[in-house]
């Protein structure tokens, strides 16, 4: 092999080596990665709801049926007020995804209030037999996810006040938006099994 030719090897290969991808290839390597965490959270939180319907069978704790509707109600608005957020900053509309994002997070902390800081307190506790530690697993499960939720949200509102993102690149919005709405798609599944299905004990 010439020297010409190795030259011109190792110069294909540096060019291969120091080649970034671009915005809308990186983009498109993001979304893969971030669906395939969530369908792996699917056996998590399909092995807590198999093990509710085995543990409890056709009856559940009596739990508050106020707190549990009203928890649902005000996670499912939290949703509404994402799409507007994403929305907005997909039209540049930086003041009204500082809005929207604001009240998701209140919503977030809302939600988390009405299952930790008032269902918790509640008569059923972690040590009342399978009620008790499926309850707090799923609850506990769930919120903690809420709660890493609401710190993309602020650390996303953090970084829109600062400039950053665009119309044309906003990823970190998109991927926020996502997680959140799928985190909001476990409790569908979730407020039932724990609040409706079965006979009270």
């Amino acid at each position: 092999m010439t020297a010409t030719t190795t030259e011109a090897v190792q110069a294909h290969e540096l060019g291969h080596e120091g080649h970034e991808p671009s915005y809308a290839e990186q983009t498109k390597r993001n979304r893969m990665g971030l669906w395939l965490f969530m369908f792996s959270e699917i056996f998590l939180f399909g092995a807590m709801l198999a093990a509710r319907f085995y543990l409890w069978g056709g009856t559940r704790p009596a739990l508050d049926q106020e707190v549990g509707a009203l928890t649902t109600a005000v996670l499912l608005l939290s949703s509404f007020f994402m799409v507007q957020a994403e929305t907005a900053i997909t039209y540049g509309n930086r003041r009204g995804f500082m809005i929207n994002g604001t009240l998701t997070v209140l919503l977030g902390f809302l939600f988390l209030f009405g299952v930790v800081g008032v269902e918790w307190q509640g008569h059923l506790k972690p040590s009342d037999g399978v009620y008790g530690g499926i309850f707090y697993l799923m609850t506990g499960m769930h919120a903690l996810h809420v709660l890493s939720g609401v710190i993309l949200i602020l650390l996303n509102l953090n970084l829109v006040r600062k400039g950053h993102y665009s119309v044309e690149r906003h990823w970190g919005i998109e991927g926020m938006a996502v997680y959140w709405h799928y985190v909001d798609l476990v409790w569908v599944f979730f407020y039932p099994a724990l609040y409706l299905i079965g006979r009270p004990v």
